[in-house]
Parts: C-alpha cells; structure tokens; sequence
C-alpha cells in the first residue's frame, strides 16, 4: 500500500489543528515546529486544504487557521482526497499496466483493496483520532517538551 508523505503530513497536521482548535486560529509555524513538517511544505497543503474547504485561514496579526468545521464532521479520506493524494495497494499506481503493458491477474485484487482502504478512512473523523490514548499521551508529551524549551530560552535569556 502506498500513501506518500503529502498525505500522511496532510492527516497529521488537520489533527494537530484539531487538537489544538481553541476557537483561535493556529499558526502554520505553530503547526510546524511541533510535527517538525517543513513550513513551506505545511503552506503548499493547507493552500489545497482550504480550497477544498476543510480549513479557513485568517488574516493578520494572530491569524492562521482553523478547521471549516467540527471535527467530528471532517474525515480522514477527505484530508487525503484534499491533497491530491491516493491510497493505493496496485503496483501499478492504478494504470492497469501491470504486466508488460496488459493487467495482471491480481489487479483487481489491490483494485478492490484500495477502495476498502479508502471506506476505512472515511469512516474516522479527526475528533475520532483527536479522542485516542496514545494522540492524548503524545500531544501531552508535546506541551511538555514545548514548556520546558519555553523554560530553558527564559532562562538563558
């Protein structure tokens, strides 16, 4: 199965925007320094995120984004289908040239597959994601982290 990083970074950073959703809006810079994704590449996403409109982004000093709508309203495979991205298991990224040019006798087989991948995905919302255990425990081991740095450059200030 094949989900680049367009698509994994596009999942991670619409929930590290729900997680931290407090009616503010939340910087990409925010976003970036906490998932260590590269802000020009998070800017390049979220361009696709709003026009598809999954986010909205907001002007001027203390803007950024937010999510469109509720979390529980926004699913995973629509953060994927944002980005252009596929979730494909052929070997063929879906061509049907799988063997010299002609199909191959498991095409179908990983056809079928990547559309049941993709139901799966449709089926989790981010405020499904937002509620697990281990997304709790690493989002509080975050703000630790972020809370002792903010500590350590007060000190050495």
């Amino acid at each position: 199965m094949k989900l680049t990083t367009k698509g994994r970074y596009a999942v991670t950073a619409m929930l590290d925007l729900a997680i931290h959703a407090s009616g503010k809006p939340i910087s990409l810079a925010d976003i970036s320094e906490r998932q260590v994704i590269s802000l020009s590449y998070l800017e390049q996403l979220f361009s696709k995120l709003r026009r598809q409109g999954l986010v909205d982004s907001v002007r001027g000093p203390g803007g950024g984004y937010r999510l469109s709508r509720e979390a529980e309203n926004i699913y995973v495979a629509q953060v994927i289908d944002a980005v252009n991205e596929a979730v494909d298991a052929t070997g063929c990224q879906g061509t049907a040239n799988c063997q010299a040019g002609d199909i191959c006798l498991t095409h179908h087989l990983w056809t079928d597959l990547s559309a049941q991948i993709h139901v799966f995905l449709s089926d989790i919302s981010l405020a499904d994601l937002v509620n697990r255990g281990e997304v709790q425990k690493h989002t509080q081991r975050q703000i630790e982290r972020s809370m002792e740095a903010a500590s350590l450059n007060f000190v050495n200030q």
